[in-house]
């Protein structure tokens, strides 16, 4: 056996070398934590390169497009990882704050735009939508507060360590819950807000971002669109693959070394600790190995000899997405960033999502177009259109018969509610189905956020950033705590440090 050895650029003293299992988001992050911290740090991807599911690629005609993310909301997250190495963010990293934030498109017509500004926000709705500023105003007070009160214990810690319930800031944080409204679903916090049913139509949709439902999900995700509309949304230059760019450039001036083309096979363990991983190339010596592989492909794969946390890994999973990536010959001045195109019945949608493993007839459209940020993404004159639609995990659905059914329904869809014929405007395609999201990110069944979060006790039922059978084994990444997308992902990164450095 051998070790895999980092050279390093800066003066900190090295301490335990640190092993890597994927180049996702959160495997980067944890790369520069750790490497900053004085680890030496090898990160083992798959795949010809990094990002996870934040990749690139373009299609012919000039079309570029970020295969995977398409928002971006807390990148202070991203700028401490620069000033945690002592740089300047903005010397690697740049972005801007969106505004508006996004354009939505009821199923009877009305449009209705989302401002940056709380108080433009709740003027639109009241107008658009005839619900009373005030409401408006409330809830996002109350939404902020609910953020405020509860992020710092259940986003920013291990949920799964003792210590984390002996601070006065977890009590707190409790005991606000009941006066926050936080009690049942998220769609019942809403209906109780708003009369009217756009409205909580349009709150209900923050349970998409991870994956869950919000005719189930708990009320206390009610906070999420405080993110957007109190801290705000944002865009990266160059798109949202510019992240992961930076931070590998980042992490490779600390020495981390990146091992491309390297699939493991095997997390080698003995005695109730880790002791290394093999490869098809080499077997490498290793006392702390993080994986942000999704942790049942984890278990199943890497850890065959192993006991594996069967309750965990048997939550139920989040929905997956179906994607369809398209160049578009001409511009829609209507169209911004992103676009919400919804659907008349939003719980019937929800339904063949998570009740019978399909996708409805009449699906909520989502459009971001990187061109109106980033005009080089398409050729003059023309678009790069990211269509996705939130459908089920997969569990063996024909999904070439429901890709197919579902495109001709969003382009009707679409068609209808800007007033023009797409399909003869298409001059590019590409299809991304769950089955094919898991064969390319090893997410298992395309689930983009491992676990749904579909009861009031999924944060907890969450696998922990650490095993509590192996020693020296520790996860980051959108299937473990504190979930999926990128601000959680960057969050478990600086979990897994903080559990590997204490």
């Amino acid at each position: 056996m051998r070790q895999a050895k980092a050279k390093r650029s800066n003066s900190v003293a090295q301490k335990q070398p640190v092993a890597i299992v994927g180049a996702g988001i959160a495997g980067i992050a944890a790369a520069v934590r750790l490497g900053v911290a004085g680890h030496a740090v090898t990160v083992f991807e798959a795949g010809p390169s990094f990002g996870g599911k934040m990749q690139q690629f373009e299609l012919p005609g000039g079309y570029r497009f970020d295969a995977g993310p398409s928002l971006f909301t807390l990148p202070q997250l991203v700028d401490d990882l620069f000033r945690l190495a002592q740089r300047d963010p903005a010397d690697y990293f740049r972005y801007e704050r969106l505004d508006p934030i996004t354009n939505y498109f009821f199923a009877d017509g009305t449009r209705l735009t989302a401002w940056a500004d709380a108080e433009k926000f709740a003027a639109e709705v009241e107008q658009k939508l005839n619900v009373p500023a005030a409401d408006v105003r409330r809830f996002l007070a109350r939404s902020a507060r609910a953020y405020e009160a509860t992020a710092g214990t259940f986003l920013h810690k291990s949920l799964h360590k003792l210590g984390t319930y002996l601070s006065a800031d977890v009590l707190k944080a409790l005991a606000a819950l009941p006066g926050l409204g936080l009690l049942g679903t998220m769609h019942q916090r809403h209906a109780q807000a708003f009369a009217d049913p756009r409205l909580v139509q349009l709150f209900d949709r923050y349970a998409t971002y991870n994956g869950s439902d919000p005719y189930q999900a708990p009320a206390t995700l009610s906070m999420i669109p405080h993110l957007e509309h109190g801290i705000g949304a944002f865009y990266p230059e160059g798109g949202i693959y510019s992240i992961a760019r930076s931070l590998v450039q980042l992490a490779e001036e600390f020495g981390v070394k990146f091992r491309y083309n390297e699939p493991v096979q095997e997390i080698l363990t003995a005695a109730g600790r880790v002791t290394g991983l093999r490869t098809a190339r080499d077997v490498y010596d290793f006392g702390r190995v993080v994986s942000n592989m999704d942790v049942v492909p984890t278990y199943r794969r890497l850890l065959p000899r192993e006991p594996a946390p069967e309750r965990t890994l048997a939550q139920p999973r989040s929905s997956s997405a179906l994607i369809f990536y398209w160049g578009i010959a001409r511009e829609f001045p209507e169209l911004d960033l992103h676009n919400i195109f919804f659907s008349a019945d939003y719980r019937r949608e929800f339904e063949a999502i998570f009740q019978d493993k399909t996708v409805a007839d009449d699906v909520t459209v989502y459009v971001n177009i990187t061109a109106k940020k980033t005009p080089t993404d398409a050729p003059a004159g023309q678009e790069n259109w990211f269509v996705m639609v939130n459908v089920p995990h997969d569990q063996g659905q024909d999904w070439a018969a429901l890709a197919a059914h579902t495109r001709a329904v969003v382009l009707a869809k679409l068609s209808r509610a800007l007033g023009v014929e797409l399909a003869p405007l298409l001059r590019a395609e590409r299809v991304w189905t769950p089955p094919g999201i898991a064969a390319d990110t090893s997410s298992f069944g395309g689930a983009l956020y491992g676990s749904s979060s579909n009861n009031a006790m999924a944060a907890f039922l969450r696998h922990p950033n650490f095993s509590g059978r192996l020693e020296g084994l520790y996860f980051c990444g959108g299937s473990v705590h504190p979930g999926g997308g990128i601000p959680l992902c960057l969050l478990s990164a600086k979990i897994v440090a903080q559990l590997i450095d204490s």
